[in-house]
Formats: structure tokens, C-alpha cells, sequence
């Protein structure tokens, strides 16, 4: 006798009207080479790639420069802010990565605190408000908090990115609630951003049934980051299975597994 599986399908990750097949996206700084991040990015699947405006260099002929590596036609080369600690500054450097021929997209950053790296939510509400005004399609680093997160969605948003803990501390998701609360609540994509740190952070994370998640640090500083890099794409694929199979419920009895009528004396 043979027996039809049917396996269930996921729709495909839609952000500002384009659509991806990969959950994972990876960033490109703390690489100890240029060779070993393109390999990274290769075992991740990832097609979304960040790169910050502020720190790298934008002329692509440069084969030193992490641009010349990355191919645009292959991957989505999404400019971030990071290093902004002012709206007028994430501004700009925004404006400045549209002219050096990025696209639309933007990962908006406004750091407040230069010890923790937590994110000031009223300079990136108002700088989301006036990039939201000029076209751009802002993907948001803010805080696991509700309230910022629903006010960034008011202000244009195409995706909101609480954090999972603080940049680069590899502790994982601290405060599974608030991500669930965020997702539930809000109607853009919830993309995880910061903290994860191994490939179980990367799956539990997931489990949350947010969007997708961004790292750079837990591959860039891994012992071998190409491994890693592909752990944490199946870590990211199985947390997104499991959300959408629906996890059992929780007890605090045991219930046997096998039937406990029929059995033989």
C-alpha cells in the first residue's frame, strides 16, 4: 500500500511588494576576511545581505571593499544606518546610500546608548516618518517593545525589527512574549534583528512565528563561520517548520504514547 504525504507549503516572505524564499538575512562587518564572508553568505541561503553606508567603502570597483564581492544581481543589497546616533543622521546617511545606487530598501538604525548599542525609538520614529514621506522601504531596528514597534508601523514601515537582546551578545532571545506580542499585533513583517547567537537561538526565535531573522556577529565571529552559516540556516528553516506544524501542548503529567487500551495480558 502506498501512502500520499502531503507536505505543507510556505508562502513566500513578502516585504514592501517584493518577495523572498529565505527567512535568514545576514549582515557583512566583523569578517576576518573578505573570502570567508562570501562563503558565509553562500552557506546561509540568505538573499537579503545589509551593508553599512557608514563604514564600508561605496565604490565597488575596489576588490579590497566588501561591495566588490557581492554580487547584485544575485543578492539583495540592503544599505543600513548603523552608526547613526541621531535621526538627522540616519537621514542622510539613508539618502547617501540611494545615490551610491542601492536600492529603495533601507534598514534604519538610531542608536541612543554607545555602551549597550539599544536603540533610541523616538530619533528612528522620526526619522522613519520623514524616509516614509521620501519613498523609502524602512525595515526598523527597535527595541522589543509594543508600543514603539505599533508607532513604526504608523509612521510607514515596511517591517519592524525588535531585537532578540542586545547587538552582538550572542544571549539569544530573551523575551519570547514581547516578539509574540509585537507579531501578533502588527500587520507589516517582524523580522528578529541582534542576539542570536547559535543555531537553537536562530530556531527557537522562529518558533515565535516572526518573519524572518537578520545576523551578523554569531557568523562572522563563529569558530568557522561557514559552518555556522549553514547551521543557522537550518536552524532558521526547522523554527519555521515547527511554528507552522503547531507545536503539542504543554503538561505537567505524563501521558503514555502508546495506547493505554488493548493490551495484551
Amino acid at each position: 500500500m502506498t501512502t500520499t504525504v502531503t507536505a505543507q507549503t510556505d508562502s513566500p516572505l513578502t516585504i514592501g511588494g517584493r518577495t523572498f524564499r529565505s527567512r535568514l538575512m545576514v549582515g557583512t562587518g566583523k569578517y576576518a576576511d573578505n573570502q570567508t564572508m562570501v562563503e558565509a553568505i553562500d552557506a546561509s541561503g540568505a538573499e537579503i545581505v545589509t551593508v553599512a553606508v557608514r563604514r564600508v567603502d561605496l565604490d565597488r570597483t575596489r576588490e579590497e571593499g566588501i561591495l566588490y564581492h557581492l554580487d547584485p544581481e544575485r543578492y539583495f543589497l540592503l544599505a543600513n544606518t548603523a552608526a547613526c546616533y541621531t535621526a538627522d543622521e540616519a537621514i542622510r546617511y539613508a539618502r547617501l546610500g540611494r545615490e551610491a545606487g542601492f536600492n529603495e530598501f533601507v534598514k534604519l538604525e538610531v542608536i541612543g546608548d554607545q555602551e549597550t548599542l539599544m536603540p533610541d525609538n523616538t530619533g528612528l520614529i522620526e526619522a522613519a516618518t520623514t524616509l516614509a514621506k521620501e519613498g523609502f522601504q524602512i525595515m526598523a531596528y527597535t527595541n522589543d517593545d509594543l508600543v514603539s514597534a505599533l508607532r513604526l508601523e504608523d509612521a510607514g514601515c515596511a517591517a519592524v525589527m525588535p531585537l532578540a537582546s542586545p547587538i552582538g551578545s550572542g544571549l539569544g532571545l530573551l523575551n519570547p512574549y514581547h516578539i509574540r506580542t509585537i507579531k501578533k499585533r502588527l500587520s507589516v513583517p517582524v523580522i528578529v534583528d541582534a542576539g542570536v547567537g547559535t543555531a537553537s537561538d536562530a530556531c527557537v526565535t522562529m518558533e515565535q512565528g516572526v518573519d524572518g531573522i537578520l545576523m551578523n556577529t554569531a557568523l562572522a565571529q563563529a569558530e568557522d563561520p561557514v559552518v555556522m552559516a549553514r547551521a543557522m540556516r537550518l536552524g532558521v528553516e526547522a523554527g519555521r517548520w515547527a511554528y507552522l506544524a503547531g507545536r503539542m501542548a504543554r503538561r505537567e503529567i505524563a501521558v503514555p504514547s502508546s495506547p493505554a487500551t488493548g493490551l495484551l495480558d
